[in-house]
């Protein structure tokens, strides 16, 4: 049973009541937590742009600090999610009383995007590795007769009759290793500017790589599951209450079965989330 819930069990009301105190506080933090600054970054054509963001790593000691005042729940490590650019930073915990086991859930949910540093290197990296394609490029070009010729010539060896493109790709795809080789050989036969423009192109896009920085947007607005599994920024926090029975997670059940003195402990460990989370 997620909480909370609408019911017209007085239990069930209660807990509602003081998840949603919960939350209300839980997004204060993050209110707090995300504030943006501002930052000064460079975008791949050159310009300064202002953006703004905010640190995540806030967002994580709070969440440690909050798990350690709740040392009497059992809890999993601070979790995070990436998939492409939407980020998620999250944490579960859990108590069970008897049979009936509470757990809480507070999750962020950010994208973050990548803008490089404010540095004139990041232009003059760009315009070197521009010249530098241009280059290969143009050696490439005078590369493919030369190529073709090194590849028929192998073919040859091989027992193989001067071959038409078609054919050539087939016996290639046919045999990983002959292709493998025969590109080996192709390269190996190219002069040594070619192999030096190759490796100073992938040391620039490197040096462009240790440039780039992140910039974090969120909204701080409290979000549902769907929303939250449809990439929207925003927070979530809920709680679970589910029955066990043969050790069994059962999320249907009559609250009305759970005794007063279950009752009575669920109630108090909603309490103590609430003092833990307060500001």
């Amino acid at each position: 049973m997620q909480i909370p819930a609408k019911s017209q069990d007085e239990f069930i009301k209660s807990m509602t009541e003081k998840s949603q105190k919960i939350r209300s506080l839980f997004l204060e933090h993050v209110v707090n937590l995300t504030k943006n600054v501002d930052v000064k970054v460079m975008l791949g054509d050159g310009t300064v742009s202002e953006q703004h963001t905010f640190d995540p790593a806030l967002i994580r000691h709070f969440y440690g600090e909050l798990l350690k005042k709740l040392s009497d729940w059992r809890a999993q490590d601070i979790s995070t999610s990436n998939e492409k650019d939407l980020r998620r930073i999250f944490i579960r915990f859990e108590a069970r009383e008897g049979n009936y086991l509470l757990s809480g859930y507070m999750s962020l949910q950010y994208h973050a995007l990548l803008f490089y540093k404010l540095n004139h290197r990041v232009i003059e990296v760009q315009k070197e590795l521009a010249d530098i394609t241009d280059k290969i490029n143009e050696l490439e070009i005078n590369l493919a007769p030369k190529g073709d010729q090194i590849i028929q010539e192998k073919l040859k060896e091989l027992g193989y009759e001067p071959v038409d493109q078609q054919k050539l790709f087939e016996i290639l795809f046919q045999n990983d290793n002959l292709a493998k080789e025969m590109i080996e050989q192709v390269y190996s036969n190219t002069d040594e500017n070619f192999a030096q423009l190759t490796k100073r192109r992938l040391d620039l896009f490197n040096e462009l790589d240790n440039m780039l920085i992140e910039i974090y947007h969120t909204v701080p607005v409290m979000i549902d599951e769907m929303k939250m599994i449809g990439a929207e920024e925003g927070c979530l926090c809920q709680f679970d209450l589910e029955h066990l029975k043969n050790e069994t997670k059962e999320g249907n059940f009559d609250p009305a079965r759970i005794s007063s003195n279950i009752k009575e402990k669920l109630l108090v460990k909603m309490d103590e989330v609430f003092n833990a989370i307060k500001i």
